[in-house]
């Protein structure tokens, strides 16, 4: 399976986000990841969608969302010449005899502690997928009660006409 990465300019209207995951799922294609966003210009969002298929399947994705009026511009994020992060809280069950292994962790990842409470702890880590993974590899051994992601986002590298 090849993984695909969109980088949509679309209308800052409501009903844009529905209309795009609809079409997802009237055709049976899955999402891996869809985050949303205003950009600098007024009345413009941008939207990173990943989704994992075939390349016939790939292929009728970026036609299909070509096809919908609110999508202005789409640009395909290639991993050579792009960059993706994503944002990631891990609730971690800590007593005080645990909380010095994982501030080392955590310190380890470039990650942050955002909060502590008397039996736990909130981890913040951004990066890509490989780094975030390790995070988590690293925790397997403690009690995570809850983790939050945000999705990937991502943006070309350089100045390109993605920069608008």
């Amino acid at each position: 399976m090849n993984r695909l990465v969109l980088s949509l300019l679309v209308e800052n209207n409501p009903g844009v986000l529905s209309r795009v995951a609809g079409l997802f799922s009237r055709r049976g294609y899955g999402i891996d990841s869809l985050s949303v966003g205003k950009t600098n210009q007024p009345g413009i969002s941008r939207m990173t969608v990943v989704a994992v298929g075939d390349e016939q399947i790939l292929s009728q994705i970026q036609k299909q969302l070509g096809k919908l009026v609110e999508v202005l511009e789409i640009f395909p994020l290639d991993p050579a010449d792009s960059v993706y992060r994503e944002l990631v809280m891990i609730k971690v069950e800590a007593d005080e005899a645990q909380r010095a292994s994982i501030v080392s962790i955590v310190d380890i990842f470039r990650a942050r502690i955002i909060d502590v409470a008397p039996t736990s702890l909130i981890i913040e880590v951004t990066g890509d997928a490989s780094k975030i993974e390790g995070l988590l590899a690293m925790l397997d051994g403690f009690n995570v009660t809850e983790i939050v992601r945000t999705g990937l986002s991502g943006m070309k590298r350089g100045l390109s006409h993605v920069d608008k």
